[in-house]
């Protein structure tokens, strides 16, 4: 019996501690009322003696603890009191019924009634007003046993349940140590009971919600007029109930272009182009002066500084002019020098294989176009009206291409040569006497830059 009601005990004791967290009701005092109460008893001198004469160990093997024949019954009466919010006082009015005969004077006799008034202090790890509370109690008692009075010291554990602090449940179960000799001897307590609270309760405070304030919208844009920092134009939340006609953003308050989106940083207009030519003046390293997005905002640079802009410019670094695309133009004796070598370039008859008495002015043709890398040469082969048209065609560009193989072979990039056949098709004069076809078949180079 001791076994159980110690694992009993511990039970209930963790049991409390792991819901005894809450209050069992918000508005109950932390600090327990007074409460009456009355409890059922049970009462064992047995299991005390043999363990007295024996030992704990052959208490529990045997089965004087099991019996209940061994065990006297009662009742008590209760008073309750909160010291502190988790010290009680207590007490307690026992009524017990045993043959106290039989255990003071060892002769058995009948059931006696004995009485016993009991002071105690009981100590909670929570404050009243949780649901499961367990308890320590200790405390001084005195009883009247067949005639006679002894003390007695009721040493224990318990565990209370808390009913919204109106009505409670006592599980008790104590050792009875005797202090005088006249006392009939230590027991075993076991006590189940409830007690109700007699204490005026407490009404639960009547919480009085302000009267809500009336607010005004005047311009019913939804934000009331003590947060709208325009009270008379309909706005949105987000700009505090201010207007954005070009939806920037920016409240048109604020706004120095109300009518145009704009930025912030420019008081809500676009950010600006001084000079006007399409690149704004944050992204445009020359504001003041017309120019491109291609060079951010400047103007298109003209390098050589030949008035003619990079862009349009085919000789960028050299001064050139505009009928030639920037470039400069071909020095006028290099022309006659490269038309008078022309003049001295002879083929075989009806053949496209140039004569050795040509070589010194194609090598003079040559000189020139090293010297003059930016010049590019076309060379043209003409012929007179004699023979087939179609004959002369293809000789006359065949004529054409051995030149520009020459040059090829001294040295001259093949993307600064070009051949052309014109055949009779080109006369630079009649062709109806022998002097006028002799000047009909003939070379041309023509030079640019």
């Amino acid at each position: 019996m001791i076994r159980k009601s110690l694992m009993a005990a511990l039970l209930l004791i963790f049991a409390a501690a792991v819901s005894a967290q809450k209050p069992a009701d918000r508005f109950a005092s932390p600090k327990k009322g007074s409460l009456i109460g009355l409890h059922f008893n049970m009462i064992d001198f047995t299991t005390p003696k043999v363990i007295k004469a024996t030992s704990l160990n052959n208490a529990l093997k045997g089965d004087s603890w099991k019996r209940l024949s061994n065990y006297g019954y009662g009742f008590s009466a209760a008073y309750w009191k909160g010291i502190t919010s988790k010290i009680d006082f207590t007490m307690k009015g026992n009524l017990s019924f045993y043959d106290y005969s039989s255990i003071i004077y060892n002769v058995p006799g009948r059931t006696e009634v004995g009485f016993e008034l009991e002071p105690s202090v009981s100590v909670r790890p929570f404050s009243d007003n949780h649901l499961v509370n367990p308890f320590l109690t200790a405390g001084l008692g005195a009883g009247i046993y067949t005639g006679n009075i002894g003390l007695y010291a009721p040493l224990g554990m318990g565990v209370q349940f808390n009913f919204n602090s109106v009505t409670y449940l006592f599980i008790q179960s104590q050792y009875h140590a005797t202090i005088t000799s006249k006392a009939p001897g230590s027991n075993l307590f076991y006590s189940i009971g409830f007690a109700e609270n007699i204490t005026e309760p407490k009404a639960p405070p009547v919480v009085v919600a302000p009267p809500l304030p009336v607010k005004k919208d005047r311009d019913n844009d939804g934000i009331d007029d003590d947060k709208d920092a325009c009270p008379d134009a309909a706005g949105s939340a987000a700009l505090n109930g201010c207007p954005d006609k070009d939806k920037d953003g920016i409240a048109d308050k604020d706004d120095k272009c109300p009518d145009v989106a704009g930025t912030a940083r420019y008081s809500g207009c676009p950010v600006p182009d001084t000079d006007g030519d399409g690149v704004n003046d944050e992204s445009d390293k020359c504001p003041a002066t017309p120019g491109s997005a291609r060079y951010q905002g400047c103007p298109v640079p003209d390098t050589d500084g030949d008035g003619i802009n990079d862009d349009e410019d085919k000789c960028p670094t050299e001064v050139g002019v505009l009928i030639n695309a920037g470039c400069p133009e071909v020095k006028k004796d290099v022309v006659d020098q490269i038309n008078i070598a022309a003049k001295n370039i002879l083929f075989s008859t009806g053949s496209a294989k140039i004569q050795a008495k040509s070589f010194a002015a194609l090598n003079s043709i040559a000189k020139v176009l090293t010297e003059n890398p930016s010049y590019q040469a076309t060379i043209e082969g003409h012929t007179d009206n004699t023979g087939d048209p179609e004959r002369n065609k293809t000789l006359s560009e065949a004529r054409a291409q051995a030149v520009v193989a020459y040059l090829k072979a001294r040295g001259i990039a093949d993307n600064r040569l070009s051949a052309r056949g014109f055949g009779q098709e080109v006369e630079v004069v009649s062709n109806k006497t022998a002097a006028g076809r002799a000047q009909n078949r003939r070379v041309e180079i023509k030079v640019n830059n």
